[in-house]
């Protein structure tokens, strides 16, 4: 519990910081809706102008980009990211902090198994993601509410925002795996911002392509926004694949750990 704490205090900082950026985003786009609303044709005629390719990338569903959760759908898309991001380097850093402050050892002499350290340190960067989302979750129905012209289904923003957690959670143990996997990990950021943008790439390549299989490459493309404001539900294949990356990443992760060497200072 110690741990726990300890690691939920060291986060605490960037957990603030990180909330309040998301929360800008937000209040920042959405305060364009009811301009976006207003001029609709205009807009309309604008955005066809672009490629079907590069309004996917956007978010931007013609059908439904001027109703309140169609055009939330177009913020969302960076606002993942910049989670996503959050997510990563709070994972690569659990475990490789340790060893690039030069405390492993000493944490590991205490009477608590490796185990139960890791297992502290990632519910630590589990309760730090869920706070934000909390925090974030509240700001941006407090904003969707105040610049609606219609009634709107508050399921289906809860559904939409929810994408981004379950992004993080992802992003979460792949930069866990990573921290385990990586023997001398001298600073996260470059690994996190090169992995993160790496998927999301991916993701980009398989909206060129139009390719449902080449969706299970990038995380981001996990949860079809344009899908869960149809249909108020996730696409269950894809939730799977997501469950089942987070479940191998983990496991793997404990089990490397466990059996690997910690160099003392």
């Amino acid at each position: 519990m110690n741990i726990f704490l300890h690691e939920l205090r060291a986060n605490g900082k960037s957990t603030f910081i990180w909330s309040i950026s998301l929360i800008m985003v937000v209040v920042l786009f959405m305060s364009f809706y009811p301009s976006f609303a207003k001029d609709a044709e205009a807009f309309t005629k604008i955005m066809e102008g672009y490629p079907e390719t590069v309004r996917n990338l956007l978010g931007v569903n013609l059908g439904s980009f001027f109703t309140i959760l169609g055009f939330y759908c177009f913020p969302l898309t960076f606002i993942t990211l910049c989670g996503a991001i959050q997510a990563m380097n709070l994972g690569t850093s659990i475990i490789s902090k340790e060893v690039r402050e030069k405390t492993a050892d000493f944490l590991l002499t205490k009477p608590v198994t490796r185990t139960k350290v890791v297992t502290a340190k990632l519910l630590a960067a589990f309760t730090s993601l869920v706070l934000t989302n909390l925090v974030y979750l509240s700001a941006a129905s407090i904003i969707a509410f105040q610049v609606k012209n219609e009634n709107f289904s508050f399921k289906v923003f809860i559904m939409l925002s929810l994408t981004m957690f379950f992004v993080q959670l992802i992003f979460l143990a792949i930069g866990f795996m990573l921290s385990v996997m990586i023997p001398k990990l001298k600073s996260v950021l470059p690994v996190s911002l090169g992995t993160v943008f790496a998927f999301y790439f991916l993701g980009m390549f398989s909206d060129t392509t139009g390719e449902d299989a080449k969706r299970y490459l990038s995380p981001f493309k996990y949860y079809d926004t344009a899908y869960i404001v149809k249909h108020a539900e996730y696409e269950a294949a894809f939730l799977f694949a997501g469950v089942v990356i987070i479940i191998i990443a983990v496991i793997s992760s404990y089990v490397v750990y466990t059996k690997k060497d910690i160099h003392s200072v």
